[in-house]
């Protein structure tokens, strides 16, 4: 099995950043990595939109025909 890390093309809103990490990680509730993602965007001791924006570009986008 190719377990790598990859953008989510199914399970997505912006990117597919947060999709991808729950597919990686196997866990199901997207939600609260998106919010754990919310919650750093206000915090303001972490430029978290960066590091999104970073995970956006340097994580590759799952092809069609890969499996979960």
């Amino acid at each position: 099995m190719d377990n790598r890390l990859r953008r989510s093309n199914k399970d997505f809103w912006l990117g597919g950043v947060c999709g991808g990490i729950a597919e990686y990680f196997e866990f199901e509730h997207t939600i609260l990595i998106r919010l754990l993602f919310v919650m750093l965007f206000i915090s303001p001791a972490v430029p978290s939109i960066l590091i999104y924006l970073i995970l956006w570009i340097i994580i590759k986008e799952k092809k069609q025909h890969e499996k979960n």
